[in-house]
């Protein structure tokens, strides 16, 4: 039996996503064979929370493929029912063998890319026990484009016209860190700022009541200036530097920022909702055995 070391536990723990105590419980019963233990707790642990969660892919992970001249890219979600999937090696090569074709074959939107990849899905379905789905995929083409990958639950691609890849890179960085829902204030829509509006006015009645309405409206007209920028990306303060705007930055480079696409791992599934207090219970009787 190999030795239960605190490196080996932690290299199961990073692998897995599980807690400690189970990669530690999981090495002793598998001797200390890591591999062995990853086998035994896709089997006893995974495949249980998979059948809890109902079936529905709403985990898994983002992945990026960027041309060498930074002219495209693919950005692509794959899903699977648990986070414990999407560490492991099987789902990692089929998500990566997915944009690779993706992007050798030029393709535009899913659909293509699912009946490409149906074969290889339902074998790695067949071995691991839990359903993986090909959810979206965008190409994105431009002067610069560039990418950001953030671990592998948010993607972000940029194009610029002019600027560099450096660049593009960054801004993607701040889209991941900032999510606009915008690129341009002049993109906000109309029932956007007037919900705004509204919910000022309701949060905000205490303070209003009995004001000139000059002034009611300088008050509003400073949250929906706020609420612009807050919304699209140029006029959010750069992550990196607040004290310039990320319009700014880019006009500073000599660029414009002409499109951003933002992935998040299962933005918009519905999730089942499980009973976190009986889970932390059937845990500690689970460790006092």
């Amino acid at each position: 039996m190999a030795e239960i070391t605190a490196a080996l536990v932690k290299e199961l723990r990073e692998r897995t996503g599980e807690g400690m105590m189970d990669c530690k419980k999981a090495l002793t019963k598998a001797g200390g064979d890591i591999e062995k233990a990853i086998d035994d707790m896709r089997a006893s642990g995974a495949i249980k929370a998979a059948k809890k969660a109902g079936n529905v892919a709403a985990e898994g992970a983002i992945a990026v493929k960027v041309a060498e001249d930074n002219k495209s890219a693919v950005i692509l979600e794959v899903n699977s029912q648990t986070d414990f999937l999407a560490l492991q090696e099987d789902f990692k090569n089929f998500v990566a063998a997915s944009v690779e074709k993706a992007f050798a074959d030029k393709l535009t939107d899913a659909a293509p890319l699912i009946a490409a990849q149906e074969e290889a899905r339902l074998i790695l379905v067949g071995k691991v026990g839990e359903n993986v789905n090909i959810r979206r995929l965008a190409r994105i083409e431009g002067d610069v484009v560039d990418a950001y990958l953030h671990g592998n639950k948010i993607g972000v691609v940029v194009a610029l016209k002019g600027g560099n890849a450096e660049l593009a890179r960054d801004i993607a960085m701040h889209v991941a860190a900032s999510n606009p829902e915008f690129l341009l204030p002049s993109q906000v829509s109309a029932d956007a700022i007037e919900r705004e509006k509204t919910v000022f006015m309701s949060l905000n009645e205490d303070k209003i009541k009995g004001k000139p309405a000059e002034i009611v409206e300088k008050m509003v007209a400073g949250r929906i200036s706020k609420f612009l920028a807050e919304a699209s990306l140029v006029e959010q303060a750069f992550v990196k530097n607040p004290e310039i705007k990320v319009g700014e930055l880019a006009k500073k480079a000599g660029a414009e920022i002409v499109s951003f696409t933002y992935f998040k791992v299962g933005d918009g599934i519905e999730k089942p909702v499980d009973d976190f207090a009986a889970e932390v219970a059937a845990q500690v009787a689970a460790s006092k055995q």
